[in-house]
């Protein structure tokens, strides 16, 4: 293996070693194929051993992807070089440390629902109106000051309203919660070890002696807290390379600092920069269009990207009545695409700024029997039966965690109410004792019989499984508990549908920690959890489904498809109200508009709603975004469109006016079993069954290849063929 599928500039990027390197790589120009490369060069050359080498990502999912392609270069399967994100790493670093900051090294991480639960449980005992302050609210901004690293000394000072004094209150109690639960969040896993570095340098120096050479992949991004940790690592050797894209820095909202990039040569003097602007994704009417509407930022690195595919197509526009119609338009152009060029649904991703708007989208998609992925939903580990079941297995793990304690310690139900528990914390606040003790013998805080017993009883089921851990198999362990708390059995035998999907959910996180443990054979319960605990909605994201994408402009970072569409484009959807008068946010908007145009290979549609319904039932005018107007007219073909829907505006109540919606077509086909039709995107099929007659019939269709649909006739559109 050899360098000379690199292009020039990409060749000298790799090969330089001595000293700070910063790479712009533009949208599509190969930043992994470089970073990759980079490492293999590093080893190939002998400049350094695999262990001393360190390369941190953002998501597991480009982890994943970069140590994939090392082992290919290399023709190791066996990689010692540390790969990860942030989190991962720096998780790696507290399990060997974090006693020495007052926790043990067993200690869990509490993700967004964890946190709200536990600060629902301060704000009840602080008297904290809910008027005042909402969980979720507090959580979210505690988030903002620990990515800015204010503690809560700096927050007190800086308070000056009741609510900021309340808030300023609030943030020690769940940092002291946390540390009494032997527990941290996302944000603590980033600020914990700066913590345990500044405290014993000895440590710090340890890490800079074993990574002696860091590489950082999507620089942009990174907050203060993660910028501290590189700068850090690599204060003494400065052997440092950091690949970015300054355009494509768009976590402005959760801390991150566009100023690390674009000032990384005065943190690191004597850098080395290159700008990859070859381009491998995009067509140049892509490029072009998203350059001219990002050069209208003023905190950007100059860099012109050409493409190695041409010129393109011009990006098709279209213009809709509202989101109905909006809907109808991105499932037009789609079934267009898929009869002219023959794509396939996985082709297509359809992008909006807020997750709100996908649900005019969604019922569009499912009426018409297209199949589809949407990002950003419920996630698998986020499932209530889900979490209900790593709870037990987290509190295995850490009988300090109160959190998952009280999440469990009534279900499956076991005559266990709130006023018990809440009886139990008072005795464990009054003794100083732990909650989870306090269980053991509930007999000398006025709680008998049955509850006592069952108080027992998950006592002892916790205790026994927590001696457990490292004599059984994770695998033996969450089917042997789960058979004994009766899970299982409490979901099967319900005849409820969304029971037994739940009990589906259950036996598919078996399989989790089987697939687990077939990829990590040393890794047991305690790494299975850490993993679980890392993962984002990406890390799922399975590109191979044959299924049309539908997710936020934030998600689709780092992804690419042949067709975009990107729908909403309306001044205060898309940019936001918030960043029509602030100029930091409005150039983050942009930004995350170019990166929504950069994930297009060939072709983007455009789609602007001239009346959007916002909030509830009333309907907004639309104003056309700010960033459709700065792209050329000669970049742009206006695709015009007309849906099946017509409009009636009717008076409601006084001074108050709606649109009602009806279907033109009015006359349907009565189909029967064993008609022959034709579909317009999925060709023709044979009709196997069917239910109801005219507009509302619904029918069962089996298309070529197999594929089985169930449509709507007001919506499919079906023809009868011979």
């Amino acid at each position: 293996m050899s360098l000379k599928n690199l292009n020039k500039t990409q060749r000298s990027a790799v090969e330089a070693t001595k000293g700070p390197v910063l790479i712009f790589a533009g949208a599509g120009s190969g930043k992994t194929r470089v970073l990759t490369h980079k490492i293999y060069y590093l080893l190939r050359e002998d400049l350094y051993k695999p262990e001393d080498i360190i390369a941190v990502t953002f998501t597991n999912k480009a982890a994943q992807e970069m140590k994939s392609r090392i082992r290919t270069l290399l023709k190791d399967p066996v990689l010692k070089i540390t790969i990860g994100t942030f989190h991962s790493i720096c998780a790696q670093i507290l399990r060997k440390h974090i006693h020495r900051l007052g926790y043990t090294n067993d200690f869990a991480i509490y993700d967004s629902a964890d946190q709200q639960d536990l600060l629902r449980i301060i704000l009840d005992k602080m008297n904290v109106s809910k008027t005042m302050m909402t969980p979720k609210g507090v959580s979210s901004q505690i988030s903002l000051f620990k990515n800015q690293m204010l503690t809560p000394d700096d927050v007190a000072q800086k308070a000056r309203t009741i609510a900021e004094k309340k808030l300023a209150e609030v943030y020690p109690a769940y940092q002291q919660a946390l540390k009494d639960n032997n527990a941290v969040d996302f944000d603590d896993l980033l600020l914990l070890p700066l913590q345990v570095f500044e405290n014993h340098p000895r440590i710090l120096s340890s890490y800079q002696k074993q990574w002696k050479y860091v590489l950082v992949d999507e620089y942009q991004d990174t907050n203060l807290p993660q910028f501290l940790f590189v700068s850090k690592i690599a204060e003494k050797h400065q052997q440092i390379c950091v690949v970015g894209d300054d355009d494509q820095s768009i976590y402005g909202w959760r801390g991150a600092n566009i100023r690390n990039i674009l000032d990384f040569e005065k943190v690191f003097p004597n850098s080395t920069i290159f700008t990859l602007e070859k381009n491998y994704r995009s067509s140049q009417k892509i490029l072009d269009a998203a350059t001219i509407v990002v050069k209208n930022n003023v905190d950007r690195a100059a860099k012109e990207l050409y493409s190695v595919h041409g010129t393109g197509e011009k990006l098709g526009f279209i213009r809709t009545m509202d989101e109905l119609e909006e809907a109808d338009a991105v499932i037009s152009a789609l079934e267009k695409e898929i009869k002219l060029n023959k794509r396939s649904f996985s082709d297509f991703a359809v992008l909006y700024r807020v997750n709100a708007q996908s649900r005019a989208l969604e019922d569009s998609f499912r009426r018409m029997g297209i199949p589809y992925n949407i990002i950003g939903g419920i996630r698998f580990y986020e499932r209530k039966e889900v979490k209900d079941m790593l709870a037990y297995l987290r509190l295995i793990l850490n009988l300090k965690d109160t959190v998952s304690l009280r999440r469990v310690v009534n279900f499956p139900p076991r005559g266990i109410g709130i006023k018990t528990v809440n009886k139990c914390v008072q005795k464990a606040e009054a003794t100083g004792k732990e909650l989870f003790e306090i269980l053991r013998d509930p007999s000398g805080i006025d709680i008998r019989g049955k509850q006592a017993e069952a108080l027992r009883n998950f006592h002892n089921i916790i205790i026994n499984y927590h001696n457990l851990v490292d004599s059984l198999d994770a695998r033996e362990l969450i089917a042997a508990l789960s058979e004994e708390i009766g899970i299982l059995k409490y979901f099967k035998n319900s005849n409820d549908h969304e029971e037994v999907e739940r009990y589906q959910n259950i036996r598919e996180l078996f399989n989790s920690v089987d697939a687990y443990i077939q990829r990590n054979p040393e890794g047991g319960l305690k790494g299975f959890i850490e993993e679980v605990s890392l993962l984002t909605d990406i890390d799922s994201w399975n590109d191979q489904d044959n299924r049309v994408t539908l997710m936020t402009l934030h998600s689709a970072k780092g992804l690419e498809f042949p067709i975009v569409f990107i729908t909403g484009l309306e001044d205060g959807l898309f940019p936001l109200y918030r960043a029509l008068d602030s100029r930091k946010e409005l150039e983050e908007e942009r930004r995350l508009f170019y990166v929504g145009l950069t994930r297009a290979m060939e072709r983007v549609y455009l789609l602007y709603a001239t009346q959007r319904r916002r909030m509830g039932a009333d309907y907004e005018l639309g104003l056309i975004s700010r960033f459709l107007r700065e792209i050329p007219d000669d970049f742009i073909e206006e695709i015009p469109f007309s849906s099946a829907l017509t409009r009636k505006v009717i008076k409601t109540k006084p001074g108050r006016i709606e649109a009602k919606k009806t279907r033109t077509v009015t006359t349907f086909d009565d189909f029967k079993i064993g008609d022959m039709v034709e579909h317009a995107i999925f060709g023709k099929g044979e009709i196997k069954a069917l239910s109801g007659a005219g507009e509302n019939q619904r029918v069962g269709v089996v298309f070529k290849d197999g594929l089985k649909k169930k449509l709507i006739v007001k919506y499919a559109n079906l023809k009868k063929v011979d």
